[in-house]
């Protein structure tokens, strides 16, 4: 019996020591450097696939998730394709009535466009469209059962808040939605390894985020032969970025988080967005030491003044 407890407690220990070595100090100390003049609160988390390391601040922090609440309902989508209750190729018919502001395309669409599921999701990934985000939200039921499937992933703090029963609160303090950055980079993690509904959702939910609009933040310091899986979120005082990068040394993917934001500006050289772009860069040039790729003179002339 002593033996059995010895070897129990020798086994614990070493799990709690191998668990404390997955972190990167030196990476940690480095974006600390980063983050410490931000006027606003700051998350952050980064996972190297290779190594298993990682690097956290604030991590577990829950943060508004503006547009990338549309990654769980990309996912529930696929949920429920898996389960035989949508496909991709299914007929949907425009209505006007369902015009939203803010980013995407469908809202100029005309009157009984005829389109389909595949347009939506895409939409509503690439190209951040509010009007088929919404359009999916109430296709799989609404903010519960994307909720729940979160709920089923493990996940405590990513929910869906708006136009949900029983999350008024929540809308009030976060909007749409809420996260973690450790919890919304283990969604794109799981997607990466194909674990997530199943290997052929996860490729093409992969797929799909790998065709961002958005280049002018974080994947501005990426070169652009390099695969990532991206996905951004903004409001006045909350800028936040989802990115996975199939990096030649090994992938990474990390995500940042912003709110209460003193700079509510919407120009490029807006404080979060600077922040953005410092942190991807570094992340680079950290993981890919001998890289000599740098953004090209005269890139950001290319993509400022983006409208939302």
């Amino acid at each position: 019996m002593k033996t059995k407890l010895y070897c129990s407690l020798v086994l614990i220990f070493l799990c709690h020591f191998m668990s404390a070595q997955q972190t990167d100090k030196t990476l940690e100390s480095g974006l600390t450097e980063l983050v410490k003049n931000f006027e606003g609160d700051v998350g952050i988390y980064v996972y190297n696939l290779k190594t298993q390391k990682e690097a956290a601040i604030n991590a577990d922090t829950i943060f508004p998730t503006a547009s990338i609440v549309k990654v769980p309902i990309l996912i529930e989508v696929f949920n429920q394709i898996k389960a035989g209750k949508l496909h991709l190729n299914d007929t949907m018919v425009y209505d006007a009535k369902r015009v939203y502001g803010g980013s995407g395309l469908m809202q100029f669409y005309k009157d009984s466009t005829v389109t389909d599921l595949r347009t939506l999701v895409s939409l509503m990934i690439t190209m951040s469209d509010n009007t088929t985000s919404l359009w999916c939200q109430e296709l799989v039921g609404g903010g519960l059962a994307i909720n729940k499937t979160m709920a089923d992933l493990g996940l405590k703090h990513t929910r869906v808040n708006s136009r949900t029963e029983g999350r008024t609160l929540d809308w009030e303090t976060y909007g749409w939605g809420q996260t973690t950055p450790r919890e919304m980079a283990s969604l794109l993690i799981k997607m990466r390894n194909r674990a997530l509904v199943d290997e052929a959702a996860s490729d093409e939910m992969y797929r799909i985020m790998s065709n961002s609009f958005y280049t002018d933040y974080s994947l501005s310091q990426i070169p652009p032969y390099v695969q990532t899986a991206a996905k951004q979120g903004m409001v006045n005082k909350s800028r936040s970025e989802l990115v996975m990068v199939n990096a030649p040394s090994g992938d990474y993917v990390f995500y940042i988080a912003t709110k209460n934001n003193a700079d509510e500006s919407w120009g490029f050289d807006n404080k979060a967005w600077e922040l953005q772009r410092a942190i991807s860069a570094y992340l680079w040039n950290y993981f890919e030491p001998e890289s000599d790729w740098k953004p090209a003179a005269g890139f950001a002339e290319l993509v400022k003044g983006l409208k939302y």
